[in-house]
């Protein structure tokens, strides 16, 4: 059993390369294989770049309002409680709301030594597009299946 308590290792700023604004990374973890996961937290208006990864990506949405896009699909606010998958090397970008700020958990694995290739930029117009509202339910937006 290894306990890591909270508070033991210092907050990490989101490197301006990947983000928008004030995000703190905090809690990183990895598990037995090539599994990793952190807490990420995004001030409001913050984001990612858009982004992969080789082995998708699941995020738990602990606290806020947040926001979600794939390649092709709308805009989508998520919700504490909210699990988002997002399939292997899907494009897509997640982050907080314009005014308030959102934590998830954040889970992917690695492939080949890469767990995640960053892209552009998510564009201010991008990122202000009004969004879907949450639904209450399973909602799949997989490429693929009908929305």
């Amino acid at each position: 059993m290894d306990i890591k308590r909270s508070g033991a290792q210092p907050s990490v700023r989101g490197p301006a390369d990947y983000f928008t604004g004030v995000v703190r990374i905090d809690a990183p973890f990895s598990g037995s294989g090539k599994l990793s996961g952190a807490t990420v937290t995004f001030e409001p208006g913050a984001r990612t770049a858009w982004h992969t990864h080789p082995l998708g990506q699941t995020l738990l949405v602990t606290s806020g309002l947040g926001r979600v896009q794939r390649e092709g699909g709308m805009v989508e606010e998520i919700r504490p409680g909210d699990i988002i998958w997002f399939a292997p090397d899907e494009k897509h970008w997640h982050g907080a709301a314009p005014d308030c700020a959102m934590t998830h958990i954040a889970i992917a694995e690695m492939k080949d030594g890469s767990v995640v290739t960053w892209l552009e930029k998510v564009s201010d117009a991008q990122f202000t597009t009004p969004p879907l509202p949450s639904a209450t339910g399973n909602r799949s937006t997989s490429q693929g299946e009908s929305e």
